[in-house]
């Protein structure tokens, strides 16, 4: 949630109403609050709109502090504002909105003050800021029940460990907790390393597999980067989830099986869904609970809890004290495209190294951001110096990958470990390739 606070414990939220004019509606009006509703054309919207040049999942919206934010979902036919396609917007005045052959007029209402949840962990996640605030909340609404989850969030951010958290507040906390990395499965592989399969079912299954589903059978299952998983095996996952029973390759017999899925990914399924590399059916199936993680740099006042955190759980409480303020300074002001992971990668380096002493945890973040020894300084500032360093690093480091990866943007996400949203972004400030044909 984008929001002001503006009182102890109090966010302000600018929402409103969403009415149709033109067109057919599972209802007349839908009012947009805090947690975040959808329009399309599958049944499983808020708003479901009979009509056929409407994505299955077309658009979402969102009250904000700077308004209502308004998204286009990757729609095939586009989401428009009079004549203007839009991409993302946020609206504070009345508007019409039309998506193919429908029409609805918002209308904003009053700023709305809504609580900001006390509670600043979850289990093993740490964070003051009023988003993590928010996840806690909705962690801990969804860990007692069965439904599905679904954590949505760039790469780093943390999505496992939501996971463990969610399972161990569980009643299923006794029971095994597996996971399954999706993204590191073969394609042709895909469905026996869901299901299991027999001896000899095929070329190479020299042994029994047994399937995931079934070690954890009583506890939790974690699908990792489920936005992986290939088109022809989806089907089969989404009849294994509805009816709790799988079959193994090569076997004729279904087992039944009592877990409950949280799943994971870095990718926009719902974008996915209307490219039609996703079903849709999978997607609103998954995700009967979703929980979106921010990057580290919209929360960096979370940065030294995380630390003090990451330190105990190196096994040194006493370690943050000697953490310089100067330091969590230069750590406030990093960009962070590599999240928790690559705070939990400096504070790790950085105990290696500082034994005993002040820990200087920012002279960590890179060791190519380091200006070299014939760096220009006659009448430049620090901060000149610095970005101008750090301007040249960004170039070499991304025009080296994009030759390694031969532009794949998605292969240079994976191996900076960033979204491929920030890697178009440094392409094009750096004018490297073509980030928007990448």
């Amino acid at each position: 949630m984008d929001s002001t606070i503006v009182a102890k414990g109090k966010l302000e939220v600018r929402g409103g109403t969403l009415s149709v004019l033109k067109g057919k509606g599972n209802k007349t009006s839908l009012e947009i609050g805090a947690d975040t509703q959808v329009v399309g054309r599958n049944e499983a919207c808020d708003l479901v709109l009979d009509d056929r040049k409407v994505s299955a999942v077309h658009m979402e919206l969102v009250a904000t502090e700077r308004g209502v934010r308004v998204r286009d979902l990757g729609s095939r036919n586009g989401t428009f504002l009079g004549e203007t396609r839009i991409g993302e917007v946020f609206l504070l005045k009345p508007t019409n909105i039309t998506v193919g052959d429908s029409v609805m007029e918002f209308a904003p209402t009053t700023p709305e003050q809504v609580n900001v949840p006390d509670v600043a962990e979850f289990g093993p996640l740490v964070g003051a800021s009023h988003l993590m605030r928010s996840v806690f909340e909705k962690l801990a609404k969804a860990s007692p029940t069965e439904l599905t989850v679904l954590v949505t969030g760039e790469t780093g951010c943390g999505k496992e460990l939501v996971a463990a958290a969610i399972h161990a507040a569980s009643p299923r906390a006794n029971k095994p907790f597996v996971v399954v990395d999706c993204g590191a499965i073969p394609a042709t592989l895909a469905e026996s390393a869901l299901f299991g399969h027999e001896r000899g079912s095929f070329t190479g299954a020299v042994d029994k597999r047994v399937s995931p589903f079934v070690e954890a059978d009583g506890g939790t299952i974690f699908l990792d980067e489920l936005g992986e998983l290939p088109l022809d095996v989806q089907p089969k996952l989404l009849r294994a989830l509805a009816e709790q029973r799988i079959k193994s390759v090569g076997s004729n017999n279904y087992r039944p099986v009592n877990v409950r899925v949280v799943a994971a990914t870095r990718r926009d399924l719902v974008r996915e869904v209307n490219a039609g590399t996703f079903r849709s059916d999978l997607y609103f199936r998954v995700a009967q609970f979703r929980v979106e993680l921010p990057p580290l740099r919209a929360r960096l006042e979370d940065i030294p809890s995380l630390a003090r955190r990451m330190m105990t759980d190196l096994g040194d409480k006493s370690a943050y004290a000697r953490v310089t303020s100067d330091s969590l300074e230069r750590l406030m002001r990093h960009d962070w495209p590599g999240n928790v992971r690559e705070l939990r990668n400096v504070v790790a380096v950085a105990m290696a190294f500082a034994k005993d002493g002040p820990i200087d945890l920012a002279q960590h973040l890179a060791p190519l951001a380091q200006a070299s020894e014939s760096t220009p300084t006659r009448g430049r500032t620090f901060q000149d110096a610095k970005r101008d360093v750090l301007a040249r690093f960004e170039r070499e480091y991304f025009t080296a990958l994009y030759a390694e990866c031969t532009g794949n943007v998605s292969e240079i996400g994976r191996r900076a470990a960033m979204e491929r949203a920030h890697v178009r972004g440094y392409l094009r400030r750096h004018g490297i390739g073509d980030p928007k044909g990448a």
